[in-house]
């Protein structure tokens, strides 16, 4: 089941990369070819990069490839960084939480007062329902990753080490190739 969940996820980012690239490839070619365009395609794409930004940290949270800086914890026994990382997740959780309610009540005022977008013809709450959404899926992620903390699965949010990758392959890169100066 989760790697059908992935498969979802995974295609839902890709379609929206996609849809972005296509509305602005063919700006370019309508404005340069035929010097014209359509008014409404760069707000299309910034709602577009919204969601794609939404879902993909979501999914980042849920790979344990996004951004973060681990040096201290690690400094740490394994049952400390644990403590540490459960500290930190639900600091993360707090936040989402305070960012959710805050998009949820933006949108229902969005409902409530009917505007349209811009250069659509579509109500913005229902373009900007990414921002409650795209916070619940956080949480939800984060209260993953805690749990498999919690049963001691994994140590930190990272589910990957790139330095120990990138020094590891490195190690394996010269004692397959090594220097000029070690083979003389």
């Amino acid at each position: 089941m989760n790697k059908f969940i992935d498969f979802i996820e995974e295609g839902f980012i890709a379609l929206l990369l996609t849809a972005m690239t296509l509305v602005t490839f063919s700006q370019v070619v309508a404005r340069y070819v035929f010097n014209s365009g359509a008014v409404w395609a760069l707000e299309l794409t910034t709602y577009l990069f919204a969601w794609l930004v939404m879902f993909g940290a979501a999914y980042c949270v849920k790979k344990g490839i996004h951004i973060g800086i681990d040096a201290f914890v690690n400094l740490f026994s394994v049952r400390t960084r644990q403590y540490i990382t459960l500290v930190a997740i639900s600091l993360c959780m707090l936040y989402c939480g305070i960012l959710f309610k805050g998009s949820w009540d933006y949108v229902a005022k969005l409902k409530l007062i009917g505007i349209e977008a811009e250069d659509m013809p579509i109500e913005e709450w229902k373009i900007k329902i990414i921002l409650p959404i795209g916070f619940a899926l956080i949480f939800f992620r984060l209260i993953e990753v805690a749990w498999k903390v919690y049963k001691s699965e994994i140590e930190t949010m990272h589910f990957i080490n790139e330095t120990k990758e990138l020094l590891d392959e490195l190690e394996i890169n010269e004692s397959e190739n090594p220097p000029e100066d070690i083979k003389q």
